[in-house]
């Protein structure tokens, strides 16, 4: 019996019995953690999340979920402290098992991503730095704030090398599996190296500091992050000012509505012996099949499987636009300078053309193996048949498609920079549907604003 076959008859009785739980990505228990979190009740909405952890709806695997989740609602709520250590821990983990999961899944190629620890996704740790920078920054601590913007723009820098050093680490892939089939893991170009929200941050940090050149510096990279990446910033650029000639600049930043989720791609797998040839189809029902991909494989038999890969999908907003009013006195609206979905989507696409290769792969070895086993399965009568529909039950429970991901990133980021007399203003933040109808408005009494200062006031409504 093969390598493959033999590991697939362990776990063929293992996954009957445990179900799919291990292999599935759990989220029904997000439902009312957002639903109060919509409503505005995110502290009632922290507490379900410290509930969900306290009830295991967290496996030790997916830390870093809970981390991030957490680290967002305690950001929403206030707690900037505790905000940042749990962010902190996050991005710990994000280092610490990367390249962990990469080297299991390397070595074994039967196993399901779900059932690795899971590492995040770059978008994620990207805006765990900016949010973690705007709890430092809400607690007056630039110097800190300073250092999650660098190690920002340090993870975009390194985003292309870690992709494909990742490729390299699953062509070798495990030395002792004498069935391995032999395909080329190819690593779709990182298009996003330039952050504007980042640079945003930084350059009122520096004139803050009255570092006034280098927040110049910084605004000319804000430039060419649109200029460069029109693919991401496909809108206008925002006006900003980071100095005032006769007064003071109130800055606001407003996180509206949440970030994509995951959900599963449905394909299928056909190979072609003849043609040495393995092609990936849509799984539409109602449809005549679409292909997906295909690629070289040296294969023996003709086969026809189904398997699932994550993919992004946006949560749409309401929101239409934000006004700012300083002592009830219109001063403005906020305007668009980062679209959260888009840079999920070209940061995710270097992974996801190596996560697509490796399940096809996966999918395509588990098709073989259960050919051959339910072959040797074949005994007669009813004893070989419920062999053959073990076999099956087992391959498709294990593979289900991973969807964890952070469920309370922002979906869009505004700014705004008004010039303003400086004082103390009532200062009041309004989120409009496309309608025009008032569906938020969050108010900041007595807030001070001081001339060479970053006075920011950040808001966010999830609806």
């Amino acid at each position: 019996m093969t390598f493959f076959c033999k590991i697939i008859g362990l776990l063929v009785p293992l996954l009957i019995v445990a179900g799919c739980g291990s292999v599935a990505t759990r989220k029904g228990f997000y439902e009312p953690i957002t639903a109060e979190l919509r409503s505005g009740n995110v502290d009632s909405a922290a507490v379900l999340l410290e509930t969900a952890r306290e009830k295991k709806k967290y496996a030790q695997k997916d830390r870093l979920v809970y981390f991030l989740d957490a680290g967002l609602l305690y950001h929403y709520a206030g707690d900037y402290q505790l905000s940042n250590d749990k962010l902190h821990l996050a991005e710990a983990a994000a280092e610490e098992l990367f390249t962990k999961s990469i080297s299991r899944a390397a070595l074994s190629m039967l196993l399901n991503d779900n059932v690795l620890e899971y590492a995040g996704e770059d978008h994620e740790i990207l805006y765990a730095n900016l949010i973690s920078a705007l709890n430092y920054i809400a607690l007056g601590s630039f110097d800190d704030a300073f250092v999650e913007i660098r190690r920002a723009n340090l993870k975009l820098d390194q985003l292309e090398r870690k992709y494909a050093e990742a490729a390299e680490v699953l062509q070798r892939g495990n030395p002792d599996d004498t069935d391995r089939v032999e395909v080329e893991y190819k690593v779709d170009s990182v298009r996003f190296h330039n952050d504007a929200f980042a640079r945003y941050l930084s350059l009122h940090l520096y004139a803050a500091d009255g570092k006034y050149d280098d927040a110049r510096i910084d605004m000319d990279f804000l430039r060419k992050a649109f200029a460069v990446q029109a693919h991401i910033y496909d809108f206008d650029l925002p006006e900003v000012k980071y100095q005032s000639e006769s007064g003071a600049v109130l800055s606001v930043v407003g996180l509206a509505g949440l970030a994509p989720t995951k959900d599963a791609l449905n394909l299928r797998l056909r190979t072609d012996k003849d043609l040495n040839l393995v092609q990936v189809f849509y799984d539409l029902p109602g449809t005549e099949s679409t292909e997906y991909g295909h690629f070289p494989a040296n294969i023996s038999h003709d086969l026809y499987f189904k398997f699932a890969i994550p993919q992004l999908v946006p949560r749409p907003s309401v929101i239409g636009y934000i006004r700012v009013l300083a002592d009830s006195r219109l001063v403005g609206e906020l305007q668009l300078l980062e679209d959260v979905e888009k840079v999920a989507t070209e940061t995710f696409a270097a992974k996801k053309s190596l996560i697509y290769i490796r399940t096809a792969v996966r999918a395509l070895a588990k098709a073989l193996a259960t050919t051959k086993m339910k072959k040797e399965a074949d005994t007669g009568g009813l004893g070989g048949w419920l062999k053959k529909v073990a076999i099956d039950i087992g391959t498709d429970i294990s593979e289900n498609a991973d969807l964890r991901s952070s469920q309370y990133l922002p979906g869009k980021i505004y700014v705004g920079d008004f010039e303003i007399a400086p004082g103390v203003y009532d200062i009041t933040v309004e989120y409009y549907d496309l309608e025009g109808n008032l569906i938020d408005r969050i108010n900041r009494s007595g807030f001070e604003v001081r001339e060479g200062a970053f006075n920011l006031i950040e808001t966010y409504s999830v609806k």
